[in-house]
């Protein structure tokens, strides 16, 4: 195993950030930590990589974080701030030149989608383009391991979606990535193995199939508009209803029903914005367990009425 770490424990004062998480990666894999904002994924990821102590046991490549060889080790921290009057180029040639080993800085660079830009000064870069860069210099050292927290936070979708293939073709050449993130969506994508993490502890483990085969529920339409009124004219109709933070949820709809809801919420002369059907997904599956939707921002949302 690359990663091994059981019965992990932080605490903070009187908050508990991390409560007895146990977890492994194997070699080759691709293993997502998910869940919102102030989940535990950050202090789970410095417990993991040294960066901070923790209570429990924690093993990379069979030896304590702190005495494994950097170079084994590519970690993008969350908050991750360069030299801003560097250009992209200078400063994953910085990094680079921190190694014995590395790779071509105009391959990384070209790998992260910032050929065309690598000679523009850091701080005339846009917000996703600088987490380009911070990606980028997280390879330069071609790690065994590569550790991201929250990689695509800021780029935008087109962006997103060529990183997902970056890792992708990494992990299928043997690199193992632990990485977080509150996009359920990248999760399903690229994660051999999902863990959700809520309040510090781990809520479920397993492959996204599994987990939504276990948790997803059955499928539901979601609806843009007013929420309370919505609520009471479809559970007048007997359907069963939840808010949500883009209006309401309406559980267990086949596609058969839509035409019903539709003439429900027009003859209680309610309009909507949005009307969208879903099969279960992780982002279902972490609502089954915690409660909460993940917002795009990352924040946990309550979801009112019960799980839908």
């Amino acid at each position: 195993m690359v990663i091994v770490a059981e019965n992990v424990r932080r605490e903070y004062g009187d908050t508990v950030a991390l409560d007895g998480v146990s977890l492994t990666v194997a070699e080759g894999e691709v293993f997502a930590l998910i869940g919102p904002n102030g989940a535990g994924k950050t202090t789970l990821i410095r417990a993991l990589t040294g960066t901070t102590d923790a209570e429990g046991t924690v093993e990379l490549f069979g030896k304590p974080p702190r005495e494994v060889d950097p170079q084994r080790i590519g970690l993008l921290p969350q908050s991750f701030d360069p030299p801003e009057r560097l250009t992209a180029r200078e400063l994953v040639r910085y990094y680079a030149g921190l190694y014995d080993h590395s790779r071509p800085v105009a391959d990384v660079l070209a790998d992260v989608g910032m050929g065309d830009d690598a000679d523009t000064w850091y701080e005339n870069l846009s917000g996703g383009q600088r987490r380009r860069v911070c990606v980028a210099i997280t390879l330069v050292n071609d790690p065994d391991l590569l550790v991201l927290d929250e990689p695509t936070t800021g780029i935008d979708p087109a962006g997103r979606r060529s990183l997902w293939d970056l890792l992708e073709s990494l992990a299928a050449g043997g690199t193992t990535v632990l990485l977080t993130t509150h996009y359920m969506e990248e999760a399903d994508r690229l994660a051999d193995r999902v863990a959700m993490l809520a309040d510090g502890s781990i809520a479920a483990e397993g492959t996204p199939r599994e987990l939504v085969d276990a948790y997803g529920g059955q499928p539901e339409l979601l609806v843009g508009t007013d929420a309370a009124p919505a609520v009471a004219a479809l559970e007048e109709r007997g359907y069963r209803v939840a808010r949500t933070p883009r209006g309401v949820a309406v559980a267990d709809v086949p596609p058969t029903e839509i035409g019903t809801i539709v003439r429900t919420l027009e003859d209680a002369d309610l309009p909507y914005d949005e009307l969208r059907w879903e099969q279960p997904s992780l982002e279902s599956v972490y609502l089954a367990l915690t409660g909460r939707d993940v917002d795009e921002s990352g924040e946990a949302v309550e979801r009112e009425g019960g799980t839908a």
